[in-house]
């Protein structure tokens, strides 16, 4: 196996659901055999996120901004982003909880990396839900996650994940 891939060539994974969460990640890190870390670079509309706001007990994520510009909420903050910001976000609670969420006219484009640990275990703040990794092929995103909501007897991964942060946030005026 060849241990260079060109992001053109790299395999490409969408996601979507409802009117905030959109993106493709072009996969670049498993492709290439890597087992211990992940890594790719995400394309996301504007006005939507990736993924809702969450954070990981295990695993520690780095983004590199390469264009366009959002907002990274972080705990109960909000922070301007723009190209060449190197964000780190380490594994704990709540207060560590993140999300990059696109507030321009482009598409907000990042190089994500992130430790590969498993079991995972992930709080999504916004909704309530615990995830749980137990494993994951981060080239088809496919592997065993398990949500559970203490409230309900059943849940995907998308409910009561409305959005509405990334709403305020579409709203606000961009920083400079």
């Amino acid at each position: 196996m060849k241990p260079i891939l060109n992001v053109a060539d790299a395999p490409i994974r969408r996601l979507e659901s409802g009117e905030h969460f959109e993106c493709r990640m072009a996969q670049l890190a498993n492709p290439l055999g890597a087992k211990s870390i992940g890594a790719n670079v995400t394309h996301v509309p504007p006005g939507k996120a990736a993924f809702p706001f969450h954070h990981h007990y295990a695993n520690e994520e780095h983004f590199f901004i390469l264009s366009g510009t959002g907002m990274l909420r972080v705990g109960s903050q909000a922070y301007p982003v723009k190209p060449h910001d190197y964000i780190f976000t380490p594994p704990g609670g709540p207060e560590v909880a993140h999300q990059l969420v696109n507030t321009g006219l482009e598409d907000l484009v990042y190089l994500a990396i992130s430790t590969l640990q498993l079991p995972e275990v992930a709080g999504y703040p916004d909704s309530g839900k615990t995830g749980v990794r137990i494993t994951y092929d981060s080239a088809s995103g496919a592997g065993r996650f398990l949500i559970a909501d203490a409230s309900k007897d059943e849940v995907s991964y998308w409910d009561g994940e409305d959005g509405r942060a990334i709403a305020e946030m579409q709203a606000a005026p961009s920083a400079p």
